[in-house]
């Protein structure tokens, strides 16, 4: 009797070994969400993926206007809050071409570096984070900046140092270095 109730037992757990080896295959298999209708690929950098964006064209400009090129396709892992080309255009008229110029670079520089977390951080890990901070969640970004997040409705809404606010379009875009999420509005430190 023992000898079958054994048997049993390390049938249940294969078999619920291999369902679970099965489902992550799967998971794996999904694909990663579509930036601007172009397909990101998990195996490409995030400098790599949003190039391929066509409604990320400023931000990739101005990654390199910074010489930032290098830096988001080392290994990280980094976190990402892509602005689109609509949320630059919120900005007033002639803030991009001021802050691309070579003599604005430290102040571009800090711009850019301020929509960026070190780390990989998923939107489950975001969303948990503001569950466990009681409805809002700090995040230090690598220009020692802070951001702050927060849900409105499913949404996560991020509020920048100046209290501009922008609501993440697109989560989890897995990029070899790290997670992009897609942004309505730059933020400001």
């Amino acid at each position: 009797m023992k000898r079958t109730s054994r048997l049993i037992v390390a049938i249940a757990l294969a078999s619920t070994t291999l369902a679970g080896t099965a489902v992550m295959a799967n998971h794996h298999k999904m694909s990663n969400p579509t930036v601007g209708g172009a397909a990101m690929a998990p195996a490409k950098t995030i400098v790599e993926n949003a190039s391929a964006a066509p409604n990320l064209t400023t931000l990739v400009a101005a990654v390199k206007a910074a010489g930032l090129v290098d830096t988001l396709a080392s290994p990280g892992p980094f976190t990402v809050f892509a602005p689109t080309d609509t949320a630059f255009e919120k900005l007033p008229a002639g803030t991009v071409g001021t802050l691309v110029k070579p003599e604005n670079k430290a102040t571009l520089t800090k711009i850019l570096t301020y929509h960026v977390v070190a780390g990989k951080l998923t939107s489950t890990d975001i969303v948990g984070a503001i569950k466990n901070g009681g409805g809002t969640a700090t995040l230090t970004t690598v220009a020692g900046e802070k951001l702050t997040a927060r849900l409105s409705g499913n949404s996560v809404v991020i509020t920048d140092g100046k209290g501009g606010q922008s609501a993440v379009t697109t989560v989890d875009v897995m990029q070899s270095n790290g997670v992009v999420h897609v942004i309505d509005s730059v933020l400001l430190p």
